[in-house]
């Protein structure tokens, strides 16, 4: 018997991000030299958002996304356009992992220089060309969480003379989200989803200790975090379906954080009031499947079983038995099933070619089908 989902998050699902073309890569490097205007690198990316969602239909996805290809990056684009916010003069250091040694991302930083509030809707255009470029499927709209406007720089980051108690900026930030939730909501978005990587890096107690070095809280972190989005979300319709994707920290198939979700579990699964949690899950990194004991019932856990990271493709019976393995912990009619996270979280992209990330694609709507009775 098919245990059948009507609303997101999907029986296959993926998170958002796609390998960006390599055409669209090369106007983006012309209109950043001068040579190509705003008007002409917006065809472009036009024509490459129309053949990812068809795409996306013709593996046979029920949820698309524009594949994140007007960004640079699947947050900062979002966070500079929140009024308050600005590009710092300095750079981050973030030092990634993977098997072939670390890398160092050295994204811009910011500066919370006046009160923060929206201005105008954030990727409004942007939604509605994807909204109306879909024919079979649900239009979904990835946005990063409140929690990443403050995570990597912290209290430093914000102007004290604009803020000198904290408080005043959580409740600026929460209502610049709400009223950024309610206008994408004015737009007919019905599937939205909340990119943190905060949540997931808390668990790993070096993060900890690094948040704790900046005289940050890392015992409790999470709690404002999580309150911080319950407040964003506050005043969301009901037609509105809200995920959040935690992550470990995704560029060029490398990653920051490790371990399982244990430390933030209990509050996030209870208290978050989201409708379905996209988790990575693709190796060790991830932890067991026991944190999801916490996972209270109505809310859908994505698992995040297929990776971005590589281009190998997974084994459909090991895909099944992990999927069995989770469902001791949380019934399987709260499950889906997706790859551990965008293929392109930055323009660079993971280490994979388009076909392996269709063949991914096609994977996870296969196997939920063999599971489920359906995609």
């Amino acid at each position: 018997m098919a245990l059948v989902v009507d609303d997101p998050p999907f029986r296959a699902d993926h998170v958002g991000s796609l390998l960006r073309p390599a055409r669209l890569l090369r106007a983006r490097e012309a209109a950043a030299s001068g040579r190509l205007g705003a008007d002409e690198l917006r065809a472009v990316e036009d024509d490459a958002i129309r053949e990812a969602v068809a795409m996306q239909e013709g593996v046979g996805l029920r949820s698309a996304t524009d594949g994140e290809f007007r960004r640079a990056s699947w947050h900062m684009d979002f966070i500079y356009q929140l009024g308050g916010i600005s590009r710092a003069e300095e750079s981050l250091v973030v030092r990634f992992h993977r098997q072939s040694g670390d890398l160092e991302f050295t994204p811009s930083s910011l500066r919370v220089h006046d009160r923060v509030h929206l201005d105008k809707p954030i990727f409004a255009e942007d939604f509605a060309f994807l909204r109306a470029t879909v024919t079979s499927s649900t239009p979904k709209l990835t946005i990063p969480s409140p929690s990443m406007v403050h995570y990597r720089g912290g209290r430093a980051a914000i102007d004290p003379s604009v803020y000198p108690d904290l408080d005043q900026f959580w409740e600026d930030l929460s209502a610049a989200y709400a009223a950024e939730v309610a206008a994408l909501a004015e737009l007919g978005c019905t599937y939205l989803q909340l990119d943190d990587t905060s949540l997931a890096y808390l668990n790993d107690p070096a993060q900890r200790a690094e948040l704790a070095a900046k005289g940050g809280d890392p015992e409790r972190q999470h709690l404002r975090y999580i309150a911080q989005i319950n407040a964003a979300l506050a005043g969301r319709p009901p037609g509105m379906r809200v995920t959040t994707h935690m992550c470990r920290g995704n560029f060029r198939s490398a990653w920051v954080a490790e371990g399982g979700y244990d430390f933030v579990a209990e509050a996030l699964f209870g208290e978050l009031q989201v409708d379905g949690f996209f988790l990575e899950y693709d190796d060790d990194r991830s932890g067991g499947f026991e944190p999801l004991r916490f996972v209270p019932p109505g809310k859908r856990v994505v698992l995040g079983l297929v990776t971005t990271k590589q281009g190998r493709l997974e084994d459909k019976d090991h895909l099944k038995r992990r999927i069995e393995e989770a469902s001791r912990f949380v019934p399987l009619e709260q499950l889906c099933l997706s790859p551990q996270c965008g293929f392109s979280s930055t323009m660079e992209g993971n280490s994979l070619t388009y076909d392996e990330q269709l063949a991914k694609l096609a994977l996870v709507v296969e196997v939920a089908g063999e599971v489920w009775g359906e995609g």
